[in-house]
């Protein structure tokens, strides 16, 4: 799919500001995918249709989940795990994108997973770092990103992992799983 018709596509599902956010993402894995030699393109329409289903209602996307035999952990963890799931899903069924890699990094950019391909690092921590993003920790992820995709990731999860928990949070089980990976794959 060429970039314009998936950016309008993209557009149509998204508030202005979250757009402006697919298009920083868009640029952020690009530019990670060339760093890191992983497919510009897939690396490309993974960033657009990252938050696809972002404002879906609810229980929609709850439906989705049920019904599609998504893990059922995630109705009881923060609903805002569920865009990447339900998004994949809804990619593949709307918009008609089969490729595997394509749709898995869109499924775990939001709780990653273990065992995470290049494309999935690349998408989350694009997703992470793009410019428009403000809050403590960023720059230092953006600097890493630069020399280490996997440290940036064990950092982006960190932190996330941390914010989670200075709200009382519960952490998705699949996010701890994933850290855990990424640290000793590090150390291995």
């Amino acid at each position: 799919m060429e970039r314009k018709k998936a950016l309008e596509l993209v557009e149509k599902q998204l508030t202005e500001h979250r757009y402006q956010h697919t298009l920083g993402v868009m640029e952020t894995a690009i530019e990670l995918a060339q760093r890191y030699n992983v497919d510009e393109k897939k690396a490309e329409i993974a960033a657009i249709f990252h938050d696809y289903a972002k404002f879906r209602p609810k229980e929609e996307m709850s439906q989705i989940l049920l019904d599609q035999n998504m893990p059922s952990d995630l109705l009881v963890h923060n609903t805002e795990l569920w865009h990447a799931p339900v998004g994949a899903y809804l990619v593949q069924t709307e918009v008609g994108i089969h490729d595997e890699e394509i749709l898995d990094a869109i499924r775990y950019h939001t709780s990653g997973r273990q065992d995470m391909t290049m494309l999935e690092k690349v998408i989350f921590v694009a997703d992470y770092i793009e410019p428009g993003r403000h809050f403590p920790g960023v720059e230092e992820v953006r600097a890493v990103a630069k020399h280490d995709l996997d440290r940036a990731l064990i950092l982006s999860l960190r932190n996330t992992m941390m914010f989670l928990i200075k709200k009382n949070q519960p952490v998705y089980p699949e996010t701890l799983l994933t850290y855990n990976a990424m640290v000793l794959n590090l150390k291995a």
